[in-house]
């Protein structure tokens, strides 16, 4: 497991954890920089070998680094080194956005900052806006599901969200439509340009495929 691309590629993954927490009396921006800590230490002692999926072994370590911030008092204490070397990281990543017409890479953006990656997360982490993770073409935006406060649960939804992402265009429409939506499987067939039958079987497939990668 590249640990620079699985840091980059799981920080929407800390978004939705941290989303939970919102209103709460702590700023959004400390929740994120508290779960980007528990991401790399996921990343750090997550073994692939364990036969679990990476999102349903770091969810759990991301929201304990957050409820620590309740236990500690509220505030992610971040050092006038950490501030600087994110208001740097955020000058260079725009720079080389501007000349590579791509972001930066953790490593990349380590090598530009001559620190480690690991401090490269947190100074990203740091300085990183709110995006949705489950934003999709088909669906229009963010997908939001209601859950309960327990760990376990938004655990399973996360990990929920995140197979559905991994579907292919179609199938992701269809699950959309049909468990986030509410829509019939006619009136998805017709979103879709499919029959109803059409939908019905392959939906039966998807949701045992899901069923495979969940258990």
């Amino acid at each position: 497991m590249n640990r620079d691309r699985t840091i980059q590629e799981n920080l929407g993954l800390v978004h939705s954890c941290a989303r939970h927490f919102r209103g709460r009396g702590i700023e959004y921006d400390d929740l994120f920089q508290a779960g980007c800590l528990g991401l790399v230490k996921a990343v750090d002692h997550f073994d692939p070998e364990r036969g679990v999926r990476f999102s349903t072994y770091a969810v759990p370590v991301i929201l304990g680094e957050i409820r620590r911030l309740f236990r500690d008092g509220g505030a992610v204490k971040v050092g006038r080194g950490l501030k600087e070397l994110s208001l740097r990281a955020t000058r260079l990543s725009a720079n080389f956005s501007e000349r590579e017409g791509r972001s930066p890479t953790i490593h990349e953006l380590a090598d530009l900052l001559g620190v480690e990656p690991e401090q490269a997360a947190e100074a990203l982490g740091a300085a990183q806006m709110p995006v949705s993770l489950t934003s999709t073409e088909e669906s229009g935006g963010q997908i939001d599901v209601g859950v309960e406060s327990s760990d376990d649960k938004i655990a399973e939804l996360l990990s929920l969200k995140q197979v559905v992402t991994e579907l292919e265009p179609r199938d992701r429409s269809i699950i959309i439509f049909r468990y986030f939506q509410n829509r019939t499987q006619t009136e998805t067939a017709s979103a879709l340009g499919m029959t109803q039958v059409q939908v019905s079987r392959r939906e039966k497939k998807i949701l045992k495929e899901l069923q495979l990668k969940l258990s």
